[in-house]
């Protein structure tokens, strides 16, 4: 029996950094390092994925047949960064001589410190930074030819690009480049709304429905939209190439208002720039996707980059009726990159086969009840330990308003509203929790998307909550005829369910769309099912378990933690309830250091 061929994808030096294991191009195991390191989109050498995944693989470092990195470092410095830098000079010239000590202690000297970070001494390959996305999607869609679109803020040099699969092959045919960026453009504008780069481009998405979308002649001033989709920036506005910051006075002058700061007053007016934003992002995605069909026909589309992470968009692509199919990777973002490459590298170098369809992201790591327990009882919490039929039957009672104990003081709301911390498996791969590290709550309380995002999360109240919904059940409550698994399509909740399910359903009527099959995650399967015989609703809230700022918890001792100092009323490890009832809420001074640990988003 021959040897199995190991590959391992990096992505890292930007943001988000991660990795994926291939076994003869079956992805085994893949992660962000931010879930050990607890550092929300931790950049650097993902050393201790790396280490997760070989002990989940029963392997070492000596394994490895191939590394591969998810962009070519040596062309975004020599062609794009110094190129950049001299055209703007003498303007840019902190920001420059910041990127030049990072680029010389880091990102120049890529194989040096993999090698020295993860004692690797094979080959590393290099795969352009678009390419990685598109291989991410493209070939984990199961499709035999596709149209491929990536989108994000920038690789080396493209910041948009068109493509084709067919079979093994992967192309690139069109590409925008530097610095017109529809990514940039979005993250431009979350700046001067006053939210986090690379970070909180998903708030402005929320805020959007808030908003009218009055300023589309200033979005038409920042941006030329041609219709073939083809863009160009105005760069009078942005400063992105040489400043500390993405936007100055120009674009203030513009909007006629000063970027807002922080956690300033949030307007109407900044409804409406969001609004004006995410219409015109939406214009521009669609006239791209109808691009690409025109180049690469086919029925099928693949998306990946940062701004396939825009679900409204998505959404807006799939009712436009371009494509018949829609694979969008789950891991779209820079972390999705490692991924991508280790694909590349199985086809190009390796010569390998297609994989099936990539059906869930669960490929991080798992806890046994065995290991939940040990570490429980260590806690000295009171805990209970049920078989799982109990378990379902319990969780869905809690979920439902059942047998559920008397609130604490501090929980502070309606009797039948029950959050639970749910726990179980292995851990998802990419941006969103998908069951297996998810806060739950009933989605026809309409209290619970206040509590969740006030007393749990500890974020902005505009912020909407996803639904999971039964796959079989989908069309009986939203606008959508198909599967959305990874939460990356928004469609309208039906107008006669609106009401049944408020917590889950937006202030225009859309819902951010998880669907559930047995097959892909039987035990989160079998809750909503028990939960849909006790309440007549196959839908739930489902949003990441973690607090604001906080990356998405991996262990039971994060869990816990996260657990003890929210407002959630259960928490569900594997086998095991806990009660904050029986455990008591952690007082306000305790909570608050809890929530310093992480930077705001």
């Amino acid at each position: 029996m021959s040897k199995p061929v190991y590959i391992l994808g990096i992505s890292c030096y930007y943001h988000d950094s991660g990795i994926a294991l291939l076994k003869d191009g079956e992805v085994i195991f893949a992660a962000q390092e931010e879930r050990y390191t607890r550092k929300k989109h931790d950049e650097a050498v993902p050393v201790k994925a790396v280490e997760q995944a070989l002990k989940f693989a029963g392997i070492t470092i000596k394994d490895i047949d191939a590394v591969g990195f998810y962009e070519k470092p040596l062309l975004k410095f020599f062609d794009r960064i110094l190129r950049t830098y001299f055209k703007v000079w003498p303007r840019g010239l902190i920001t420059y001589h910041r990127a030049m000590q990072e680029w010389m202690t880091k990102k120049l000297w890529i194989p040096t410190n993999l090698q020295k970070e993860l004692k690797y001494k094979g080959p590393i390959y290099y795969v352009q930074h678009h390419e990685s996305h598109a291989a991410s999607t493209y070939y984990a869609s199961g499709f035999a030819d596709a149209s491929i679109v990536t989108v994000d803020g920038v690789g080396e040099w493209a910041t948009t690009t068109i493509g084709y699969g067919k079979g093994t092959e992967l192309k690139l045919t069109k590409e925008i480049h530097f610095p017109h960026s529809l990514g940039l453009l979005y993250s431009a504008i979350t700046y001067y709304l006053g939210f986090k780069v690379n970070s909180a481009e998903y708030k402005v998405m929320g805020l959007a429905p808030y908003g009218e979308p009055k300023y589309m002649k200033e979005m038409r001033e920042l941006i030329d939209v041609k219709e073939d989709g083809s863009f160009a920036l105005n760069m009078k506005y942005f400063t992105y190439e040489y400043g500390l910051r993405m936007t100055g006075r120009e674009i203030e002058k513009l909007f006629g208002q000063p970027t807002r700061k922080g956690e300033g007053a949030m307007t109407q007016f900044h409804k409406d720039i969001a609004r004006s934003l995410q219409e015109i992002t939406e214009e521009i995605m669609i006239k791209i996707a109808k691009q690409a069909k025109k180049l690469h026909p086919s029925e099928n589309l693949c998306l990946a980059g940062g701004v396939a992470l825009n679900c409204v968009a998505n959404g807006k692509i799939l009712r436009a009726g371009i494509f018949k199919n829609i694979f969008i990777q789950p891991a779209s973002g820079d972390a999705g990159g490692s991924l991508g490459v280790a694909l590349a590298i199985w086809h190009r170098i390796y010569n390998g086969a297609r994989i099936p369809k990539m059906e869930h992201v669960f490929l991080g790591n798992a806890y046994t009840n065995e290991e939940i327990e040990t570490y429980l009882k260590s806690q000295n919490v009171p805990y209970e330990k049920l078989d799982d039929a109990a378990l379902i039957e319990r969780v869905s009672g809690l979920l439902a308003g059942e047998n559920a104990e008397p609130r604490t003081a501090e929980s502070n709301g309606e009797a039948g509203a029950r959050v639970i911390g749910w726990f179980q498996g292995r851990m998802e791969f990419g941006p969103r929790s998908l069951g297996n590290r998810s806060i739950i709550a009933d989605a026809r309380n309409k209290e619970n998307w206040q509590k969740v995002n006030l007393k749990i999360k500890f974020r902005e109240s505009f912020r909407p909550f996803a639904p999971t919904v039964l796959e079989e059940r989908v069309s009986d409550y939203f606008e959508l005829d198909r599967e959305s698994p990874y939460m990356l399509l928004v469609a309208n909740t039906r107008p006669e369910k609106r009401n049944e399910i408020p917590a889950v359903t937006h202030v225009d009527g859309s819902a951010r769309i998880q669907t559930i099959r047995r097959d892909q995650n039987p035990r989160y399967y079998d809750l909503i099912k028990a939960f849909e015989k006790k309440s007549g609703c196959p839908v739930i809230i489902n949003t990441s378990f973690n607090v604001r700022g906080e990356p998405i918890v991996e262990s039971p001792k994060d869990a816990l933690n996260c657990f003890l100092h929210t407002h959630m009323d259960y928490l569900v490890l594997g086998n095991f309830v806990l009660s904050k009832n029986k455990m008591g809420q952690a007082s306000e001074d305790t909570q608050k250091e809890y929530l310093k640990k992480f930077e705001l988003d």
